[in-house]
């Protein structure tokens, strides 16, 4: 059952990264693609109708973690407790950023508003990124499976090391290519005329820094955690991972050249998938790596009582096929372009 639960976990943070993550993309590059207020309006609108319910993957995936790994929830939400309060107000900030802009006709208030939408999306691509980059890395965790990180020591990878230090800032800074790349594509997609051509330009470009930086952090991962390959020695079908982020990435590139926006987005999807299920799969039946191997949280030594999580996979069940036809009937009723010329001003 543990083994089972990693699995939904890690998918269901996997779904929050797809869906929210070209939200967090289109406001990454609101600036570059919205060269006008009209068009930054028609940015905001590509999202408007789902983006808050994306989220709601966010808060289901910590709703599972609590009910699957106790131990894990503890640990981790105290541990990061300084960046944890850092990402609740990114995205309390980026929420009054959509809500508010349209709520006075004046110009002022629109460009702030904008620019605290935009600015929180940014962080909160490199903020994610980083917290993976931790996890991958491994925190202090003592003997009782607990720790405390600062935001920053030495910036070096060592037995006591801050949230951010050189790979986590890298891992960051991937976050923030690949969100911009899939919050592109998904504009494009969802836009005519110039806006769409400077999404697919931004698609474009970024690709070869996303390409990249794939490599550097693959590298950079096996130097600092050269046991995260075991479970590919041991189990071959892992290889099919690193097959589908290379054939991802050459999706992206060959379907923005030829303008297939849908399936652009589509393939930036998959690379991320493929990303966050390899490191899920490095990592098991590591859920919290520590950086003394004897600590580390582990899916046997965190999980939740037997009987409890065999109930919880009926329910959980049930719950997650109601959210699956909610999120069906949302994305067909908001399909379709938006047009920047319909839209009003503000």
């Amino acid at each position: 059952m543990e083994t089972i639960w990693f699995v939904i976990v890690a998918l269901m943070l996997t779904g929050y990264v797809v869906m929210d993550g070209f939200d967090i993309g289109a406001g990454i590059i609101h600036y570059i693609v919205g060269r006008t207020p009209r068009e930054r309006r028609a940015n905001l609108s590509a999202i408007g109708p789902v983006w808050d319910g994306n989220e709601v993957w966010l808060l289901a995936a910590g709703g599972t973690l609590y009910f699957a790994f106790p131990a894990l929830y503890a640990a981790s939400f105290s541990g990061f407790y300084l960046p944890l309060m850092i990402v609740l107000w990114l995205l309390i900030l980026r929420a009054t950023g959509i809500e508010l802009r349209h709520q006075l006709d004046n110009p002022m208030w629109h460009s702030f508003w904008d620019f605290l939408f935009s600015v929180s999306s940014i962080l909160l691509a490199i903020f994610f990124g980083a917290a993976l980059g931790n996890v991958v890395r491994g925190v202090p965790l003592n003997a009782e499976g607990y720790f405390f990180e600062p935001l920053w020591t030495t910036f070096t990878v060592s037995e006591n090391p801050g949230i951010l230090d050189w790979y986590t800032v890298l891992t960051g800074v991937v976050s923030l290519v690949a969100l911009a790349v899939h919050g592109a594509a998904w504009t494009a997609a969802k836009t005519e005329d110039l806006m769409q051509a400077r999404a697919r330009r931004v698609v474009g470009l970024a690709w070869w820094a996303l390409v990249a930086l794939t490599i550097l952090s693959l590298f950079a991962t096996l130097s600092i955690r050269p046991e995260i390959l075991d479970n590919f020695k041991n189990h071959r079908i892992g290889w099919l991972i690193p097959v589908l982020v290379i054939a991802a990435l050459a999706g992206i590139k060959y379907h923005n050249t030829i303008g297939a926006d849908w399936r652009t987005f589509f393939s930036s999807a998959l690379y991320l998938i493929g990303m966050l299920v390899g490191a899920a799969f490095g990592l098991y039946p590591n859920v919290l790596p520590a950086t003394n191997p004897a600590y580390s949280l582990t899916v046997q030594n965190t999980k939740a009582g037997e009987y409890g999580l065999q109930i919880g996979l009926v329910w959980w069940s049930i719950g997650t096929i109601l959210a699956l036809g909610y999120f069906f009937y949302l994305y067909r009723a908001f399909s379709g372009k938006v047009n920047s010329d319909s839209l009003e001003e503000h």
